[in-house]
C-alpha cells in the first residue's frame, strides 16, 4: 500500500515525473536532473535521473539512461512519436543522441547558459550536419528545476 504522504505517479505529469526524478538524483549525490520519454498516448516509456557518479560513467546523464530505456522497451532505434522531458537543457551529447533517437519533441525545465548544447553553448539542432531537429519547449517549470540545482551546488560549496 502506498503512504499516504508518496505522490500517486499515475496522476503526476511527465514534468512532475522528471523533477521526482532529479530529486532522486540529488538523495544519491548525483547532479539533480530527470527525464521521461513519453509515447504520443501518454504511456511513459522511461525515466532516469543521473547516474554519473554511481556507474563511474560520464555519460550516464538522465536523458542519455530515459532514450535508452524507451528504445528497449520498443525495440527499436528510433523514438519518432515521443517526447523526451528534461528538468535541465540537454547538453551537447544529450542533444546530439536526441537527435540520432528521432525525438519528436524536446521539453525541459531550467536553461543551461554553460553547458546547455540547445539554447546555448554547440547549439546542436541548428548545424548543418544535425539531420534531425525535434520541436523545442524550454523554460517548462524553470524555476523549480533551476531551484533544485542551485540547491544541490550550493549545498557543495
Amino acid at each position: 500500500m502506498r503512504s499516504p504522504d508518496a505522490p500517486d505517479r499515475a496522476h503526476m505529469t511527465p514534468m512532475e515525473l522528471a523533477l521526482a526524478e532529479a530529486r532522486l538524483a540529488a538523495v544519491r549525490d548525483e547532479v539533480p536532473v530527470g527525464a521521461v520519454v513519453v509515447a504520443a498516448d501518454g504511456t511513459i516509456l522511461s525515466r532516469a535521473h543521473n547516474e554519473v557518479e554511481a556507474r563511474n560513467d560520464p555519460s550516464a546523464h538522465a536523458e542519455m539512461l530515459a532514450l535508452r530505456g524507451a528504445a528497449a522497451v520498443r525495440g527499436a532505434k528510433w523514438l519518432t512519436d515521443c517526447d523526451l522531458v528534461v528538468t535541465l537543457e540537454p547538453c551537447p551529447m544529450c542533444a546530439q543522441a536526441i537527435s540520432l533517437f528521432r525525438i519528436r519533441r524536446l521539453v525541459f525545465g531550467a536553461y543551461d547558459p554553460k553547458g546547455g548544447g540547445v539554447e546555448h553553448g554547440a547549439r546542436v539542432f541548428d548545424a548543418a550536419s544535425c539531420h534531425h531537429r525535434p520541436e523545442v519547449v524550454g523554460g517548462v517549470r524553470e524555476a523549480e528545476a533551476a531551484a533544485l540545482l542551485r540547491a544541490f551546488f550550493g549545498d557543495r560549496r
